[in-house]
């Protein structure tokens, strides 16, 4: 039996193993490397849709079966990406409005100030510069705190602790030692801005959760979630997408030469590049037939993600990176990396719109950005559940 997750040998390509499983055993059973069990392994884009869009696959860790990684103990309050309705959709239904499409357009201007001043740092520094710490983390950590509507005074500290939290190098106890007192602040934020409410997210949560019969315990644990969550995909997402096209030239000068190409350059990005490299995780709460399998109840699924996206029934010589696999809006096939279903991730349109604005002023600010070491010195995360770049070294001019 296959030991999961399979290494990578190329750094910005799944495993080739997953093409063999797509041929051959699509939905398959495997054995995790980190405690031993055994789940059933999907790769295939059709399966991955129709697991991650059943209702009778749980994401609640306490369900019999659940791959439960990196986690010895259920999910705090409004922790909803790991619950199942009806508390996932009480929890959603509350923060989904904070998300649309007017909000994010709202907060277009600040994210824009934000990546200038970060890429204005860069240019004044000079090269060499580190891109990990320089834009791909501070970032999404701005962003988020000004989404919040956390105090300026205290800005510094919630930079310092996404950080921290981010940091392989910490110790696990230190790294649970900060999220805790992250957590603390963050309590006192939002009862403060329940007394004094002002124009952002934890003051609007605040207005309105006693209707939603949500308790403040759980804003907080959305807030935490929001903090932990979106900032680091979105930070690597930068990372490794700018490995992906500073490694793909003739991309690079197609958008350069494009500029409008930018928004489907994105989501082709997000697809050859899906930072959410474990998968997604699911146990069975009933017995289930996918892809001529049957998956009984109490036993767990690993979605691969990853592999669903470089599906050759999908796509054309998927390996490949093409901006115009995404051009035609009403033509197009999803791809995944946001999920499916009803935990499609709701940060999406926040995540493009840091997307665009980072990548568009990055390399229209500094001209011949490339790495600053050969590929093979990029440290790559994975030995991560988020994939993406440790360290991002690269020079310019």
């Amino acid at each position: 039996m296959d030991s999961y997750p399979i290494p990578r040998t190329c750094p910005l390509d799944p495993p080739s193993e997953y093409r063999d499983l797509q041929a051959g055993r699509p939905i398959t059973r495997v054995r995790l490397d980190f405690d031993g069990s055994e789940v059933w392994l999907v790769t295939r884009y059709e399966d991955a849709r129709a697991v991650l869009g059943d209702a009778r696959f749980s994401s609640d860790f306490a369900t019999p079966g659940f791959p439960a990684r990196l986690t010895s103990q259920p999910p705090g309050p409004g922790t909803f990406i790991r619950m199942d309705p009806p508390d996932h959709s009480r929890l959603r239904r509350l923060l989904l409005p904070e998300f649309n499409r007017r909000r994010v357009e709202a907060l277009r201007p600040a994210i824009r100030r934000i990546t200038e001043g970060l890429v204005d740092e860069m240019a004044t520094q000079g090269p060499p510069a580190d891109l990990v710490q320089t834009l791909a983390l501070p970032l999404p950590s701005q962003v988020i705190t000004e989404l919040l509507g956390v105090p300026y005074e205290d800005r510094d500290y919630f930079h310092e602790t996404t950080k921290v939290i981010g940091d392989r190098n910490v110790e696990p106890e230190q790294r649970m030692k900060v999220r805790e007192d992250l957590r603390h602040y963050l309590e006192r934020l939002v009862a403060e801005r329940e007394q004094r409410p002002a124009d952002d997210l934890l003051s609007r949560l605040g207005a309105h959760r006693e209707a939603a019969k949500v308790s403040r315990e759980e804003v907080v644990g959305i807030a935490t979630l929001l903090m932990v969550a979106g900032y680091e995909t979105i930070a690597n997402q930068i990372g490794v997408g700018t490995v992906a096209l500073l490694e793909n030239p003739d991309r690079l000068a197609e958008l350069r030469e494009r500029p409008e190409a930018l928004p489907a350059a994105i989501e082709e990005i997000i697809r050859h590049q899906t930072v959410i490299d474990y998968g997604a995780r699911r146990a069975a709460t009933a017995d289930v037939e996918v892809g001529g399998r049957l998956i009984r109840k109490g036993e767990g699924v690993v979605v691969v993600l990853a592999a669903a996206n470089r599906d050759e029934e999908v796509w054309a010589d998927p390996d490949r990176l093409d901006f115009g696999r995404f051009g035609d809006l009403a033509e197009r096939q999803e791809h995944l990396s946001f999920g499916f279903g009803i935990h499609q991730c709701m940060g999406q349109l926040l995540a493009r719109a840091q997307l665009e604005i980072a990548w568009s002023t990055l390399f229209a600010r500094l001209p011949g950005l490339r790495l600053a070491v050969p590929l093979e010195e990029v440290p790559f995360r994975s030995d991560m559940f988020v994939y993406g770049v440790h360290a991002l070294p690269v020079t310019w001019g």
